[in-house]
């Protein structure tokens, strides 16, 4: 009896805190849709079609429970299975609508093309992306979609207009898999963007035809490339390069070493086309107008100025989301401040919390894979933060006094340092998560940067953009430049500060799950249990500074090897393998680069044995080793490393050969509990329909 009067009150106290969170369920929809979509992406394998189907019946049953019962709590728990559920089968239903063939093997030969993208690779090279690209001996059922290819040769980059049918000769390979075990995944995000294959040329690019308009794409596509040409006309240097990418999307011009600068000084997100431009424009273009009719007396008192300068200030959105190239972090910018300047119309509150959960809503259903991106992470994490702040503020007695009190002109300079705080604390942790790094002095450079970008940078674009037809651009384009130089001043003079950057491991791949859930259960849950959202994320906090990075990092080709010493991990080679070694360095919390790394160890060669205290690894690189001598290195090895071979050996040791790395992606050896443990990128990632295409044929 006592056991079931405890389970009573357990079952009441469930109902009494589901109870009180009507009138803020809502807010949980994007976090329910969410929860599917990363319990999709963590599937170690591809659900199949027949599994999907047994799983929308069951959401169906559960659907139909709830109309039946719409107000018991028991009904909330079953409607947000089903959104779970839904978020599911949405991105499972996105991962096959966007199937297309990938290139199973490295080629080599022919490259044509149509030029639909152009942008810069990781070794600051042009690179374009060509749509109905011709391979040589590649049938066209089996020739991917999209190829990009990045130019290592500087003739015939004069052809590279949009619509533009080129060719070269250069080398493709499929998208390669994660750079280490549970690493970002290359192929997952190629995939998604329907790209089947990447690779370079060191050949000239050649002109087969002139360019072609025919699409509105291919339309907007060279607007914005005459916009963007234009505008680094009128504004020399990188801070042209600067302009024309927050008003185009275009970086092709953009030198790394501003945006080494930019990202040490946490002021990356200024060059992304997203929320806070967005915003900006938007803003500025419905306070013109709202004010400027203002002015007329009649217009004030008769015309609903408000609800015009919404629906004007709606269509510069549109525009600037057309002319900025539609990147996924600027759609959603574009339908965060849709909803808003909606609301406006509707005469409904235009910034707050359910606005913000509805504009996360919608991207997640048109863009499931987007829960994935840093850009959406950060963008909603600092969204969120700030309308809950502001939120709470409004309320509070100081606040208020402030706002309408004599120390009223303060208010603007008070809210501006706040925002910047909860942006920069509510970004942080994802940004560290992401990129390695967490910048200290950002506040101060964001503090220095964000109102001249306001209220300097924005309008300038605004204006010139409408005086360009007219040939009066000049002078506002001046003002943009000087606008743009004080931001690039403040993010190199940030940047060289003594520890503007504290590197920052990797962590699990459950930190950042948990650090966003305990965020979102303490700002949007009612009652006591909120506090265990701080739980949550100082528990996230305590793991990643508790996960064990990897003893041994060998790459997916066997080339790069990796060994954790006590000054950092000694890489053995000084070139070659150039991203994999950036990467494991990165997420070793490591600021070295590949050459320093690779002079911290004299033992390395092309043929050697490591002891590692309980374990001795064998590596062997020449493809002229006979089979005797390696049979030799695996009797007296624990683990043997051959990349350049596949023959199966028979001294004992386990064989890490061409075939295994073929199959299995880059590998981990770690030391756990004594024991030595290998860990592959196929075991993290799984047998994914982005990985595996023979899938497409089963599912």
């Amino acid at each position: 009896m006592i056991g079931e009067e405890q389970e009573t009150v357990k079952a009441s106290s469930l109902i009494n805190a589901l109870e009180t969170q009507r009138g803020r369920l809502f807010l949980w929809v994007p976090v329910c849709l969410s929860i599917g979509i990363g319990l999709y992406f963590h599937q170690s394998n591809e659900p199949l079609i027949g599994r999907i189907q047994i799983l929308i019946i069951v959401g169906i049953v559960m659907l139909c429970a709830v109309l039946l019962d719409r107000r018991s709590a028991c009904a909330i728990l079953i409607m947000a299975s089903v959104i779970v559920l839904s978020g599911f089968l949405l991105t499972s239903l996105r991962a096959h609508l966007v199937a297309e063939p990938v290139l199973s093997w490295r080629y080599f030969g022919k490259i044509e093309g149509t030029v639909v993208a152009i942008d810069r690779s990781f070794s600051n090279r042009l690179r374009v992306t060509l749509a109905t690209p011709e391979l040589d001996k590649i049938s066209q059922p089996r020739t991917p979609t999209f190829v990009r290819v990045s130019l290592h040769s500087d003739i015939g980059l004069q052809y590279l207009r949009p619509g533009a049918r080129v060719r070269t000769t250069g080398s493709l390979s499929p998208p390669s898999g994660p750079a280490e075990p549970g690493g970002f995944d290359f192929q997952q995000y190629t995939w998604f963007k329907r790209l089947g294959a990447v690779g370079y040329s060191r050949n000239p690019v050649e002109l087969i035809a002139q360019p072609e308009l025919n699409s509105y794409s291919m339309r907007l596509f060279d607007l914005r490339m005459r916009i963007a040409n234009h505008v680094r006309q009128r504004i020399q240097g990188q801070t042209g390069a600067f302009a024309a990418a927050i008003i185009t999307g275009d970086r092709s011009a953009i030198d790394p070493a501003m945006l080494d600068d930019l990202r040490a000084s946490n002021l990356a997100h200024l060059l992304a086309i997203s929320g806070l431009h967005m915003g900006l424009l938007v803003g500025f273009v419905f306070a013109i107008v709202r004010y400027g009719l203002a002015m007329v007396p009649y217009i004030a008192l008769h015309w609903p100025t408000k609800k015009i300068g919404a629906v004007l200030a709606l269509f510069a959105g549109l525009l600037y989301l057309q002319i900025s190239g539609s990147a996924i972090a600027t759609q959603r910018a574009f339908i965060m401040v849709s909803v808003m300047l909606v609301g406006v119309m509707l005469d409904r509150p235009a910034i707050t919390l359910r606005a913000v959960a509805m504009a996360a809503t919608i991207l997640l259903v048109i863009r499931p894979e987007s829960l994935m991106q840093a850009g959406f992470q950060m963008s909603f994490a600092a969204t969120t933060a700030l309308v809950a702040s502001f939120e709470f503020l409004k309320h509070q007695r100081h606040w208020q006094a402030m706002q309408y009190g004599r120390g009223r002109f303060l208010q603007p300079f008070v809210a501006l340092f706040a925002s910047s705080f909860i942006a920069g604390a509510a970004t942080a942790p994802i940004a560290a998560f992401h990129y390695n790094q967490f910048s200290q002095y950002g506040l101060i450079a964001n503090l220095g940067s964000v109102p001249v970008m306001g209220m300097l940078v924005m309008p300038a674009a605004v204006l010139a953009g409408l005086l360009s037809p007219f040939g009066l651009d000049a002078g506002v384009f001046w003002i943009m430049g000087q606008g743009v130089d004080w931001i690039l001043g403040v993010a190199h003079f940030v940047a060289g500060l003594n520890g503007s950057t504290i590197a920052v491991p990797r962590g699990g791949a459950f930190v950042l799950p948990l650090i966003g859930f305990g965020s979102v259960l303490f700002i949007l849950w009612r009652g006591a249990m909120r506090w265990a959202g701080p739980v949550l994320f100082f528990l996230a906090i305590g793991i990643w500074i508790n996960t064990p990075r990897p003893e041994i990092l060998i790459s997916d080709t066997g080339r790069l090897l990796g060994i954790m010493k006590e000054q950092g991990r000694a890489l053995n080679r000084k070139r070659g393998s150039g991203f994999a070694a950036q990467v494991w360095l990165e997420n070793d919390g490591d600021k070295a680069e590949q050459i320093g790394a690779a002079d911290r160890y004299a033992g390395f060669s092309d043929a050697m044995v490591m002891d590692i205290g309980i374990a001795k690894i064998g590596y062997v690189w020449p493809k002229k080793t006979s089979l005797f001598e390696l049979e030799r290195y695996c009797q007296s090895t624990d683990i043997l490393i051959s990349p350049n071979w596949k023959q199966d050996l028979s001294g004992g040791c386990f064989q890490i050969s061409q075939s295994y790395l073929r199959r299995n992606g880059s590998v981990a050896i770690m030391i756990a509990k004594g024991q030595l443990r290998v860990k592959t990128a196929r075991q993290m990632t799984g047998a994914r329909i982005w990985n595996s295409w023979w899938l497409r044929k089963k599912s």
